[in-house]
């Protein structure tokens, strides 16, 4: 979050203070303007008497679009974006469409029609893909997708229709508040150290060893996973970056590919196991934070 200050209670903000752009954490009940010129929008409310004071409902950042006022809560359920890449698990199978749960208010939807079928074949979904549905995907696998569409109920559209997404095997998945996942153009990064990694939007991380990830032929349908063993060395990247990722979450630094792997390499001195100590982990974090103000990368991210 960038450019946030915390204020006092007493503290008013006026228009010109909202038209810098500048953002600000309030608490529930705190009072954001008095001026009547805007617009409630969510995390907001009004008592409707003859006060005119504008109060937030959640604990938050204020922004500010034109006229209208919200609150984007600090810890919440995921809210879906056009676009957006998310990690889930497949939660029930039903009639041409699969149920995922994506860590959000209501689950998401994978229709038949919106998955490559193994063979690559462009064609109508039949009877028999329907009847095979739970041989592509059956209840407790992960996968990858994007969102498409978010529909007017808040329920969210994926497809899987790239060899990018698919089925997710032989890794190790991570699960943050999807606050503190920074939005970028690409969300999977195939890392320096020897593994990639899917920073999903929904808060769902997956890692993974380069050499497995998703070594599929074309036409695949992105179902048809390695069962290769993993080698010892790729485990110990694997659980190194899970314990970096833990660290740095648990101290609310902003993930993206550039500080986990500042905080990876700051991790080399210790042992993966001695990562779950709190000074360790607090000396992995100020490091990180030191490394991304020397690279001017993150600019009050962190």
């Amino acid at each position: 979050m960038s450019n946030i200050t915390i204020r006092l209670p007493s503290t008013r903000r006026t228009q010109n203070q909202y038209e810098t752009g500048t953002s600000y954490l309030v608490t529930p009940g705190d009072v954001i303007t008095e001026d009547t010129d805007y617009m409630r929008g969510h995390g907001t409310y009004c008592t409707g008497d003859a006060d005119d004071k504008l109060y937030s409902s959640v604990a938050g950042v204020v922004e500010r679009i034109n006229k209208l006022i919200c609150v984007r809560a600090l810890k919440s359920r995921y809210t879906g974006e056009v676009g957006d890449i998310v990690v889930g698990r497949v939660k029930e199978v039903q009639q041409k469409r699969w149920k995922i749960e994506t860590n959000s208010r209501l689950d998401s939807i994978l229709q038949l029609s919106s998955v490559n079928l193994p063979g690559g074949e462009l064609r109508r979904r039949s009877a028999t893909d329907e009847l095979n549905m739970r041989s592509y995907l059956n209840e407790g696998d992960l996968i990858s997708a994007e969102v498409p569409q978010v529909n007017v109920d808040g329920i969210l559209s994926l497809h899987t229709r790239s060899l990018r997404y698919g089925k997710l095997s032989q890794g190790c998945l991570v699960i943050v508040s999807p606050s503190l996942i920074k939005r970028r153009k690409n969300h999977i990064h195939n890392l320096s150290c020897g593994a990639s990694i899917i920073l999903a939007n929904n808060g769902y991380i997956w890692i993974y060893t380069t050499q497995h990830s998703s070594q599929t032929e074309e036409g695949d349908g992105g179902f048809i996973i390695s069962n290769e063993s993993i080698p010892i060395e790729d485990r110990e990247i694997i659980c190194r970056l899970r314990n970096c990722i833990k660290c740095l979450a648990k101290r609310s630094v902003v993930l993206y590919d550039t500080s986990i792997l500042y905080a990876y390499e700051a991790s080399m001195s210790y042992k993966v196991k001695q990562l779950l100590d709190d000074e360790v982990c607090d000396e992995i974090v100020n490091k990180t934070i030191y490394l991304l103000q020397q690279a001017n990368v993150g600019n009050s991210e962190y």
